[in-house]
């Protein structure tokens, strides 16, 4: 399995109407790719939060070949709804990882 994982640092002032942007838009955009089977969304813990929570989203792909066409595909347009939106009020990286079995 291939885990695209993403990691945001979410501006305070922003943090409420980001969340409920990214759950009711941002992801279901993603998962409608049709390119991911599933997705987790968690919020880091024990973490400063003086500059804003920091949240991580992975999206579980079956394939390298399914997350490389997203990233051809897809992943311009959603970075820029995501820039267009929120501008830099958030910061993100990106990594991928394959399970281990």
């Amino acid at each position: 399995m291939i885990v695209y994982n993403i990691t945001l640092k979410v501006e305070p002032t922003i943090a409420a109407q980001w969340l409920q942007w990214q759950k009711e838009v941002h992801i279901p955009d993603v998962m409608a790719t049709g390119l991911f089977e599933s997705f987790r969304f968690y919020r880091l813990l024990e973490q400063d939060e003086t500059e804003g929570p920091t949240y991580i989203v992975q999206y579980f792909a079956t394939s390298r070949e399914n997350y490389e066409e997203y990233i051809g595909k897809h992943a311009p347009l959603m970075r820029k709804k995501l820039a267009d939106k929120w501008g830099d009020r958030l910061h993100a990286f990106r990594t991928l990882m394959e399970t281990v079995q």
